[in-house]
């Protein structure tokens, strides 16, 4: 990811992208048209971003590339509340999208999808916050219809699920298979204690990260009743993207565990794909907190702070506690 530093150091350059491919300063810092838009866009620098994505489009053509880049500026206009000119953009990126996906695959190679998801999550959200909710939804479930089978559809799932799934009941563990010391057990054996499920990948290094705070959780909230359950799945590679059969991935998968993972202690690690197809996890961590009515009470794709965890977990314990008197 490019940080606000990066942009900083390129910002002085005030040359396009295509020019900057082609200049060491560039090279240097190893950035694509996707990563320069991206700080660009973080930056709040917009005219940059379109300046060098318009150099590029002249220079190179509209690539799959130029789409992931351009799906940035829509997702920075989110980010600073301009609905309107995110959801200009993003109607714009998923056109030019489905032109491309006259003559080729989604999922051929990478940019695409990612460009076709980032369009999708970028109008759904800003239609739901213009108070167009119902609106998001009709068009999510569309595309979740139109989508499946494909690697955006865990990303559809998620936008969903940021739009209903606090304050319905979790959607149903898959406790088949998994990880550790202990059996996964299914969350209806946990009832009357809030849950923290802690979805993860074995590649991820927010997830790695983000240890230290579920650590913490566990050190001040265990005895207190909270339990910590972390799924994860198999995504068919090893090290270094080699690819792996099921078998081989899930001793990889146990021996990153106890390497990364061994502050959560002997927590439940249910192994599988199901879970994050239901969570829709296209970002990791997500972290989702369940009540002891099992109810989500927090559903939170990326990594979650430990203050905003502690503020989600502090009144359940609080709630059951006065249950028990």
């Amino acid at each position: 990811m490019v940080n606000m530093r990066c942009w900083r150091r390129l910002q002085p350059l005030a040359i396009g992208a295509v020019a900057l491919l082609l200049q060491p300063a560039f090279a240097q810092q190893r950035l694509t048209i996707v990563q320069y838009v991206q700080a660009a866009t973080q930056a709040g620098e917009f005219a940059a971003a379109e300046n060098a994505l318009g150099q590029y489009r002249k220079a190179l053509g509209q690539t799959p590339e130029y789409l992931d880049a351009l799906a940035w500026v829509g997702r920075g206009q989110l980010a600073k509340h301009n609905y309107d000119a995110a959801d200009k953009n993003a109607q714009d990126v998923r056109a030019k999208c489905l032109a491309e996906l006259t003559h080729r695959k989604l999922d051929q190679e990478p940019h695409l999808p990612l460009a076709l998801g980032a369009s999708i999550e970028v109008y759904a959200q800003a239609l739901a916050a213009e108070n167009r909710r119902d609106e998001a939804m009709v068009f999510l479930r569309g595309e979740m219809t139109k989508w499946q089978g494909t690697s955006i559809r865990d990303r559809i799932q998620k936008n969903i699920n940021l739009l209903t799934l606090e304050g319905k009941p979790t959607p149903m563990l898959d406790v088949s298979q998994g990880i550790g010391s202990r059996k996964p057990l299914p969350l209806s054996a946990h009832r009357g204690h809030p849950v923290l499920l802690f979805l993860w990948a074995h590649w991820c290094p927010d997830c790695k990260a983000e240890v230290d705070i579920v650590h913490q959780l566990i050190a001040n909230y265990g005895s207190r009743g909270l339990v910590v359950v972390a799924p994860t799945q198999h995504y068919g590679y090893v090290a270094q993207g080699e690819p792996a059969p099921p078998d081989v991935e899930t001793k990889y998968i146990a021996e990153i565990f106890a390497k990364y993972y061994a502050g959560l202690g002997s927590v439940e690690v249910p192994l599988s794909e199901t879970n994050f197809a239901r969570f829709g996890v296209s970002t990791t961590p997500t972290m989702v907190l369940v009540d002891g009515q099992g109810i989500v009470r927090l559903y939170n794709p990326g990594a979650a702070s430990y203050q905003l965890l502690v503020s989600k977990i502090e009144p359940l314990l609080s709630s059951q506690s006065r249950l028990a008197r």
